[in-house]
């Protein structure tokens, strides 16, 4: 892909402003959702913050050579939720979000030592293309019926179920998705750059229209948007690390720490390693986006140890740890645009957004069926994206089409596991099962070609 403006390169002031804008649409949706899933008092201002500093800290340690967002991370769904399923309280909850996203960040600083000492080449044979790609492919493809669910949504809820016509829905949703490809493929000069604002501005002005129609001819099918949340802005973000206090206090008193630790260790640890291929897979796919390869440059163990202590960051203050974001990754590729002060920027953007009310609840208010409809894009380009990684794996060997095979049919078909208190999801489940068709398969012809590629070439 020809990219318009490269890692170093910097757009001038206004279009700065503008990628910014888009980068932080692309992420936005994910990131204010987590919170209001896993419940518990969790602030949605308080994640943006926390996805922002941790962003900024991941490019630091980065040298400002990786262009991408960190943001809550949906793997740690299941854990964030059983956290505060298995406390006393939700202040001890938070003690649990925290403990753990410190624990997952630990590990993550443990394998950037490890590798910084033992190097690349181990990690690019247990990882090759032939896992890595259908990997990529599949946290596109597992994400997909998120895109199609909220497609067809309203936000306007009576008992949790949506008042609008889902058929109303799945047109405004592909009416964004529609206006982003028209100017992603046709416009000219600079507005082919930020398709997604285009997208998101066009489906929030026809939700607009059709709910003022509803409000006012009281039609609750035509009830696309809930404006409710701006007669009760929050103007302040609600930190995680402010609960903890409290959340100590209960757990000593109650002479139960010792067992939920263990509990919060479990739930967390484990999955931190299933996802440290899921961090490979996206620096892979950066990677091939931006023409330089991350993992030698600034390298793995860069990316390791920022992508961990950022998690830790942003958890302390919204509660749910971090991780490169497929969505940021997408918008890189479709504005053409890796410049690294375009995320600098993004993540101020983000930090400055979390302490405006208004703001915060505009963005709140943008139709589950508008992000549904451009989540279509976001999540099919990080599946073509693993597609891609594949162009140069051999189609013909049975060997390879064993460990593909694999990947996706237990990935898309949702295997979960759990054992005792480990879980992995469906994604973590076909990588496992990938990595053991991949040893079961080796052959010593395999053996012999990899010695072979491996001998240094002549100049």
């Amino acid at each position: 892909m020809e990219l318009t403006y490269h890692v170093k390169d910097r757009p001038n002031k206004s279009r700065i402003f503008l990628f910014a804008l888009q980068q932080l649409l692309s992420i936005l949706a994910g990131t204010i959702s987590l919170p209001l899933i896993v419940g518990n008092g969790l602030s949605q201002s308080a994640a943006l913050f926390g996805a922002s500093v941790g962003t900024l800290t991941y490019l630091l340690i980065t040298k400002f050579k990786s262009p991408v967002f960190l943001s809550s991370s949906f793997t740690f769904l299941g854990s964030m939720m059983s956290a505060f399923a298995g406390a006393a309280s939700a202040a001890i909850g938070y003690v649990g979000i925290i403990f753990g996203a410190l624990m997952s960040g630990i590990v993550y600083v443990i394998l950037s030592i490890v590798v910084h000492f033992t190097g690349t080449k181990w990690v690019e044979k247990v990882f090759p293309p032939v896992i890595i790609g259908p990997v990529v492919a599949l946290i596109g493809l597992t994400l997909a019926p998120n895109a199609i669910k909220n497609i067809t949504r309203g936000d306007v809820l009576v008992e949790g179920v949506s008042l609008a016509n889902p058929h109303l829905c799945l047109g405004i949703g592909l009416a964004a998705l529609i206006i982003t490809i028209i100017f992603a493929t046709h416009a000219k000069g600079f507005l082919k750059l930020i398709p997604f604002i285009f997208g998101i501005a066009g489906g929030y002005l026809i939700a607009t229209i059709f709910t003022l129609i509803g409000n006012s001819t009281g039609i609750d099918a035509l009830k696309v948007i809930d404006f409710t949340p701006f007669s009760n802005i929050k103007w302040l973000p609600d930190f995680a690390f402010m609960k903890l206090g409290d959340g100590f206090k209960e757990l000593i008193s109650s002479g139960t720490g010792g067992n939920y630790f263990l509990l919060i260790f479990t739930l967390y640890v484990p999955i931190s390693f299933a996802v440290f291929a899921e961090h490979i897979a996206d620096h892979k796919n950066l990677s091939s986006i931006i023409g330089t390869d991350l993992l030698k440059d600034p390298g793995l163990d860069h990316t390791l140890m920022g992508d961990g202590v950022g998690s830790m960051v942003g958890a302390v203050f919204g509660g749910s740890p971090n991780t490169t974001y497929g969505e940021s990754i997408s918008c890189v590729a479709f504005s053409r645009n890796a410049s690294i002060i375009t995320i600098v920027v993004t993540a101020l953007l983000g930090i400055v957004i979390s302490f405006i009310g208004p703001v915060m609840t505009f963005f709140s208010t943008i139709p589950t069926c508008v992000v549904g409809g451009l989540s279509i894009a976001l999540y099919g380009y990080i599946a073509a994206s693993g597609l891609k990684l594949l162009s140069h794996v051999d189609l013909n060997n049975v060997r390879n089409i064993f460990i593909i095979s694999s990947i996706f049919v237990v990935g898309i078909g949702g295997l979960t596991v759990q054992i005792y208190f480990f879980q992995f999801s469906p994604v973590a489940s076909a990588l496992v099962v990938g990595l053991l068709v991949n040893v079961i398969t080796h052959t010593k012809k395999d053996k012999e070609k990899e010695d072979i590629d491996n001998i240094p070439k002549k100049e």
